[in-house]
């Protein structure tokens, strides 16, 4: 199969001569540990078949939190213990989207901005929230960052999954939606997100680079039922630990062209976009994160600090009436078994040899 490692093994040595100069230490480190994963670079293990006497070499992972390969067991875990956190309510998936006036100013300081992006997302929810014209509590809210379209475009947002209801700020009651499918308003919480925003960027004397005309225009903050949120978990369970696109949807590596199919999130229309491969590399680019940047936020009853009233809110919670239609509850996850000898399809792959890292420039 077709790989992001393939195109930077194979434009990423021209993209580095021609824009290094310009890319962050960070950047750098992904291409590298990408183009690398799961090669004599890292190291690996020998293993032998117990039947045929076959043997095969297994290298080790680059585990860069940006690589498509990588991360898959931790996903798995991710995910098992976000669902085991769900309480017996609706959800809400809330998507806060940062106008194109701003992401300039984002792009040259991520990890500021995408802090301040997240705080004000959730303050302004929160704030909507103890309103009793709506529910009059404390919400839990799971917050993920994302970067990029289907299309590999700069494109900062963040999604929040949010529970139907709220702990009473007694905490002796659980309070449900006062609407089925109704959270709070959408105008109002896009409003205030703005205001939360402008404050944020002032408090971080970075107000005088954003262009004025942006607070006068409205802000985009959608907002959907989402059941039981299983299958919410599911979506921003698969860019937890990568970003921006996953090797299932390359296509084709010819010559100096990429090609990737992706669904036109308003159509669902599947389209087929071909880019040069410095171009592809660009826009992967793009998304990888700076150091100590945290994708993944946890605000309001699933915040650390709020892990007793956490489990308040699910005693109060009667789980005989809780009828959501969703996905079945996941197995639990067990122990890789020996991998069977991809030669004869009896034996087992036993280890024989560590590989040490070759440590090369790939």
């Amino acid at each position: 199969m077709l790989e992001v490692a393939d195109v930077f093994r194979r434009h990423g040595a021209a993209y580095r001569a021609r824009c290094g100069a310009r890319l962050w230490p960070v950047q750098l480190r992904a291409m590298r540990d990408i183009a690398a994963c799961r090669t004599a670079y890292f190291g690996g293990h020998l293993k032998q078949c117990d039947h045929c006497g076959r043997q095969v070499y297994a290298y080790h992972s680059c585990r860069n939190r940006h690589c498509p390969k990588c991360h898959g067991h931790q996903t798995d875990r991710w995910l098992a213990q976000q669902q085991a956190r769900l309480l017996p309510c609706p959800y809400f998936l809330l998507t806060f989207t940062l106008p194109a006036e701003l992401r300039p100013l984002a792009l040259a300081n991520q990890k500021q901005v995408y802090g301040l992006l997240m705080r004000s997302a959730a303050a302004a929810l929160q704030k909507l929230a103890w309103d009793p014209r709506y529910l009059g509590g404390r919400l839990g809210c799971l917050a993920v960052l994302h970067t990029w379209t289907r299309a590999m475009l700069y494109h900062p947002h963040v999604h929040m999954l949010v529970t139907g209801g709220a702990l009473s700020a007694d905490r002796n009651l659980w309070l449900p939606l006062k609407h089925p499918n109704y959270l709070v308003p959408g105008e109002a919480l896009a409003l205030i997100f703005r205001a939360k925003f402008c404050a944020a960027l002032h408090r971080a004397g970075l107000l005088a680079k954003a262009p004025p005309q942006v607070w006068k225009k409205n802000w985009v903050v959608d907002c959907k039922p989402a059941g039981s949120g299983r299958q919410v978990l599911n979506y921003l369970a698969r860019y937890i630990f990568r970003v921006a696109i996953s090797n299932s949807r390359l296509e084709l590596l010819d010559n100096d062209q990429v090609t990737f199919r992706y669904r036109d999130n308003r159509t669902q229309q599947l389209h087929h976009l071909t880019l040069t491969g410095a171009e592809f590399i660009r826009r992967f680019l793009l998304h990888v994160l700076p150091p100590g940047c945290a994708k993944v936020r946890y605000y309001g009853l699933y915040s650390p600090a709020c892990r007793p009233q956490l489990e308040l809110a699910r005693t109060q919670l009667d789980l005989a009436a809780a009828d959501l239609p969703d996905a079945p509850l996941p197995a639990p996850l067990t122990p890789a078994a020996p991998a069977r000898c991809p030669h004869c399809q009896l034996g087992q792959l036993l280890v024989r040899t560590v590989l040490p890292p070759q440590r090369e420039p790939p």
